[in-house]
């Protein structure tokens, strides 16, 4: 499956931004998907994950309740919203597909390229 990122921007602290990662090849709708992110320096770090039918749901504690992961199997497409935007959420953002439920980047091999999203204090 090849996926694609688009969404990230500069914004100011308090602002919202939704992130989307559309996905072609194969059969989306079997892959179980994650949010990660980068920032400079740091290692990738998890965000969100969501089921292959979008009926679960689970997110790192720094973003559980400000961030919510959906998808639409019907566009080929994932979701990141991301509310009350914080200067530490600054990184680039990558999506990921694998067959299993898992919040360990080193177990996706399928990623975007990933985008920034900067937020300004």
């Amino acid at each position: 499956v090849q996926l694609v990122e688009s969404g990230g921007g500069l914004v100011q602290a308090g602002d919202s931004l939704r992130l989307s990662c559309a996905a072609s090849g194969r059969t989306f709708s079997n892959y179980v998907m994650g949010w990660f992110r980068q920032a400079p320096g740091k290692e990738r770090e998890f965000v969100a994950v969501i089921s292959s039918s979008g009926s679960t749901t689970y997110y790192a504690d720094s973003v559980k309740g400000r961030f919510t992961i959906s998808r639409d199997n019907a566009k080929n497409t994932v979701y990141l919203q991301m509310n009350s935007l914080k200067a530490e959420d600054t990184a680039v953002y990558f999506c990921a597909a694998h067959w299993i439920w898992t919040t360990e980047p080193a177990q996706y091999d399928n990623w975007g390229q990933g985008t920034q999203v900067t937020v300004s204090s």
